[in-house]
């Protein structure tokens, strides 16, 4: 084995391999950002959010997001270890030990930020991790959901809701006991859309398919993945746009994801006659959440404010 680097050029690596800021920041803020929009238009705020609410809800959810990637170095490590030793823990970049550290503490920065926003927060939070607990021990029933691809992807997509909701939390717990009204449509699609970003990510062209990797197009064949990507973007269209009906911005968002949409059914289907690569999945996944996000609370509120 080679001489790995050390310090902290070791996570600058691993954080580019398996948890790119540069990538997944934007989308995490976008995401942040459009939960206490959406929640400030549906209880008739007159401003933007607050500067600590925006902080503490962007790296509460990047924090969150942290805590998946490393919750699957620990679940597949042995699969890594066996099919994909080229990636950072089973090579010896860092070890599972060190990750465990940097979960614990990441951790206590949460609650640190949830208890100087409002301690009310941290119930939720703890509701976060709980589930996201159980997803890292697979519900105590690895074997049986491996055998269920369709069970196995939306139990763990429920965690996507949960953060969702505990960063509107942290625009509507400082006013109230209870969210909104018509909150729960924007958490379902925050639901939906994780079906969009988990398929996208997992569909490959047949010669970029590595033995022991289940992605969705070996699963369910490309047919299959293709239409079940295509399947979630639909039904999260549908759901935004009575989303955006609660914020009265439903024609700018029923327009530009009908856009997004279109290109994603073209190149779905281009894709299925000729399968030269999966990388655009991933892509497109990427630019419909951060339009899903953008339209469904930064920008109405901004236009909102500057009518």
């Amino acid at each position: 084995m080679s001489e790995q680097p050390r310090g902290a050029r070791r996570w600058w690596i691993y954080q580019k391999e398996r948890f790119p800021l540069l990538a997944h920041g934007p989308l995490i803020l976008a995401f942040s950002l459009c939960a206490l929009c959406f929640s400030s238009l549906l209880r008739g705020a007159d401003h933007f959010p607050a500067v600590p609410a925006i902080l503490v809800a962007f790296f509460s959810s990047l924090i969150s997001f942290l805590h998946l990637r490393l919750a699957d170095e620990f679940k597949d490590y042995e699969e890594d270890a066996r099919y994909r030793p080229y990636r950072a823990v089973p090579r010896g970049l860092v070890s599972l030990r060190e990750l465990g550290i940097l979960w614990a503490v990441t951790g206590l920065i949460q609650v640190a930020l949830a208890a100087a926003l409002n301690i009310r927060l941290i119930p939720l939070l703890l509701i976060t991790w709980l589930y996201l607990g159980l997803m890292s021990r697979e519900f105590f029933c690895k074997a049986w959901l491996k055998a269920h691809p369709f069970t196995y992807m939306w139990t763990h997509m429920f965690i996507m809701p949960l953060i969702d909701f505990y960063a509107t939390a942290c625009d509507w717990l400082m006013v109230s006991d209870r969210p909104p009204q018509g909150l729960m449509w924007f958490v379902v699609v925050s639901f939906l859309n994780g079906f969009i970003i988990e398929i996208g990510r997992k569909i490959r062209a047949p010669h970029d398919e590595e033995h022991g990797v289940e992605t969705y197009s070996f699963l369910w064949g490309r047919v299959g993945a293709v239409g079940a990507w295509l399947l979630a973007m639909g039904l999260t269209y549908s759901f935004a746009v009575v989303a955006a009906l609660r914020i009265h911005f439903m024609p700018p968002v029923a327009l530009l994801l009908g856009l997004v949409l279109a290109v994603a059914i073209f190149t779905g289907l281009c894709f299925l006659r000729q399968p030269r690569s999966g990388k655009a999945f991933e892509t497109l996944s990427g630019i419909w959440t951060l339009c899903l996000y953008l339209m469904l609370g930064v920008i109405p509120l901004l236009w909102k404010l500057l009518a």
